[in-house]
């Protein structure tokens, strides 16, 4: 079985909608799964603020879970057009697995959300595929053959799937291309997780 790990932060909930929905892309391809995993907020402080698990969502990532995924989506909000720093702290991490190559020739996507529409949700991606390339890993976006890319006037971007959030909304509510879109992205980044598996293995 290949199995996709899907790893985010997200602090009001819209990033982990599109997460939901790039799960749902990935799981739609045969003989695959997807692992849903998040990283704790940081504190200013010296002092752990959170439990070591979390009270609700999916379980905090270990590196364990990046040794043994087959392909990675990356999510974060937009933070002045940065990665958030709970995920980039936990990137900053990762150095062993770096120097063992341990994700080498492993794919990966990027997906992001922002309160507005010119927030820096794409240099958001472009921020989280620059690790990822250190880590050697092949990159996959979403192609402008992908209809609701050229139609979208919300998220959606050829780097990842994006989400843009109504201020004040209780809840999130991604757009229907928003959603064809991160379903799309989880779906190639399967088939690429599929492919890219038997070439590691020979």
């Amino acid at each position: 079985m290949t199995e996709v790990l899907v790893l985010y932060y997200s602090r009001h909930g819209a990033t982990a909608e599109v997460a939901r929905h790039v799960v749902r892309g990935i799981e739609s391809v045969a003989g695959v799964t997807a692992r849903l995993r998040t990283v704790p907020p940081v504190s200013p402080t010296t002092e752990a603020t959170e439990p070591a698990v979390p009270e609700s969502g999916p379980p905090y990532a270990t590196h364990d879970d990046l040794t043994g995924c087959d392909g990675l989506a990356l999510g974060s909000p937009t933070r002045f057009g940065n990665m958030a720093a709970p995920l980039k702290h936990f990137l900053d991490g990762t150095s062993a697995l770096w120097l063992n190559g341990a994700l080498d020739r492993k794919p990966a996507a990027v997906f992001s959300s922002t309160s507005s529409m010119h927030g820096g949700q794409e240099s958001t991606l472009l921020t989280m595929m620059v690790p990822l390339l250190h880590h050697g890993m092949y990159l996959v976006g979403l192609p402008f053959t992908a209809p609701a890319l050229n139609r979208t006037r919300t998220g959606g971007s050829p780097y990842g799937a994006t989400h843009l959030a109504v201020q004040g909304a209780s809840q999130p509510k991604l757009s229907d291309d928003e959603r064809e879109l991160a379903q799309l992205l989880g779906r190639r980044l399967a088939e690429l997780a599929v492919a890219a598996g038997a070439v590691r293995r020979g």
